[in-house]
């Protein structure tokens, strides 16, 4: 299977063109500048918050999915022109751990922490936030090597 998404023509496309690849790389950037310094912000504000609801933070996390929209395609395009050797690097396995973890941190404090009695619960997810985006980004920097 990735070895026919590899050689699939848009992956061919993208590998050979002079500036498309570096083109998508910008995006899939942007995309996780967005998703990750949304979240990120988010979390800072949360961890120094003592009294202000939490719910006064949630523009933030309206860049966070905007940055979704350009880093998922973005993303599975990169993948496509070396799906190969990604398949099976160590790495590229732990971002993407690391990236369902982020997701489900996420999901969790959505569905039960996110209200202003909670900060305590708040506070764990926001670290776990940090700490998971930082090692999200770490990989994906350590992919480029």
């Amino acid at each position: 299977m990735f070895r026919w998404i590899e050689s699939s023509a848009l992956a061919t496309a993208i590998r050979q063109s002079s500036w498309l690849y570096p083109f998508i790389e910008i995006i899939h950037i942007v995309g996780i500048v967005l998703v990750a310094g949304g979240a990120l912000f988010f979390d800072i504000q949360l961890l120094s918050a003592h009294s202000k609801p939490v719910i006064e933070s949630r523009y933030l996390l309206k860049w966070s999915k905007r940055g979704l929209i350009l880093a998922i395609p973005s993303g599975l395009l990169l993948f496509a022109t070396n799906a190969i050797a990604l398949s099976i690097d160590p790495v590229f396995g732990l971002k993407l751990v690391l990236l369902m973890l982020a997701a489900l941190n996420a999901w969790l404090f959505h569905i039960r922490v996110y209200v202003p009695a909670k900060w305590t619960a708040a506070r764990y997810h926001a670290i776990a936030s940090i700490l998971l985006w930082v090692s999200i980004i770490a990989c994906g920097r350590l992919l480029a090597y």
